[in-house]
């Protein structure tokens, strides 16, 4: 091969590229990966470590992310990721259950609006993405901000989701799962305070694990989903956009300092749904069951949300983070996460 053929296949822009579309890093590869397992969904069976990486991997690489992100909150900066995380979720689970709990409430479990049930939107607007929020968290946050995932991840899974709906009867509390959750966090935490090298040598495991498991997400999923759901999933993650991330701008801007934040758009990163909330339906009716017969609808619902949300949130980030960039709202003193993990990228 000639030396100019080298250069022009070695010059091909992919991560510039994926770096113009705000969150690309992970809505890329997780769009690509929707699209073969709807066109080809066999090709990633063939079993060995294609199929562990590209097909099952993850949850894997979802935990490889947090340990490495553990990693880097220092003890020092750990009450500000403390801070924000709670701030975060709070707001985002307050408003992701009040709307279905209150449709549930006036018209019980089978109660409709717009062709979305009580158990769609409790399944899933009360779940935020951690992957996606770390990954906008790092571009247009700080690390305290990206630290703050130690908090949010909690909601990613059925605890408060039931907690909420005691209503129903359901009173389990699964505090085995939330520890599980935030385990790897503590032990990159400890690892990162305890060596300083070892917090360098995981810093670029952030944003490579964050491009890596967004396609075995994305393969879990199917084009067809979106037509099983139609048009209330896609209402489904709209709304949840934009019934918890905008108001989640508006109380991270309230209750965290002007000191103490770059930018309030990080807010809105938690305006998402979670890809583990696809199996709450399930794992709510397993409990109760009550809500078993809504289950299956609103699982795709939950589906097509974690879709649209995971395509919707990271346009309305930017966008904010631009509206803040306008008014000269943000405090260029501190540096974005990205600056210290991949050598200086700059939010698009």
């Amino acid at each position: 091969m000639s030396e100019q053929k080298r250069a022009i296949l070695g010059n091909v822009p992919i991560w510039d590229t994926i770096n113009k579309i705000p969150g690309g890093v992970m809505v890329v590869p997780l769009f690509l990966g929707v699209v073969v397992n709807s066109l080809c969904p066999d090709f990633l069976q063939i079993g060995s470590f294609t199929t562990a990486l590209f097909k099952n991997g993850a949850n894997a690489l979802i935990a490889t992310l947090f340990f490495c992100s553990g990693a880097q909150i220092q003890f020092k900066s750990a009450g500000q990721s403390l801070w924000k995380g709670i701030v975060l979720n709070t707001s985002k689970v307050l408003f992701g259950v009040s709307l279905g709990v209150l449709l549930a409430k006036v018209g019980g479990p089978g109660a409709v609006v717009l062709g979305m049930t009580p158990l769609a939107m409790i399944g899933c607007m009360s779940n935020s993405n951690g992957g996606l929020y770390t990954a906008l968290a790092t571009k247009y946050g700080t690390k305290t901000d990206v630290g703050a995932v130690a908090v949010i991840s909690s909601n990613d899974g059925p605890f408060y989701e039931m907690l909420f709906m005691g209503l129903t009867g359901v009173a389990t509390i699964p505090l085995m799962t939330l520890f599980a959750c935030i385990f790897p966090i503590i032990v990159g935490m400890i690892l990162g305070n305890l060596d300083n090298k070892i917090r360098d040598l995981l810093k670029p495991g952030m944003m490579i694990s964050i491009f890596l498991f967004a396609f075995p997400l994305g393969a879990g999923m199917n084009f067809n989903t979106l037509i099983t759901a139609g048009m209330p999933g896609l209402l489904l993650g709209l709304l949840t956009v934009l019934w918890t991330g905008i108001p989640s701008y508006f109380i991270y801007k309230l209750l965290v300092r002007k000191e103490n934040r770059r930018s309030c758009a990080v807010g809105a990163a938690v305006g998402t749904s979670a890809g583990n909330s696809v199996a709450t339906p399930a794992a709510i009716a397993a409990v109760d069951p009550t809500w078993e017969p809504y289950a299956a609808g609103a699982t795709a619902q939950c589906a097509a949300s974690v879709i649209v949300t995971a395509l919707v949130t990271p346009f309305v980030v930017n966008a904010l983070y631009k509206y803040e960039e306008r008014k000269g709202l943000i405090n260029y003193d501190l540096p974005l996460a990205s600056e210290d993990v991949d050598d200086g990228e700059s939010a698009n």
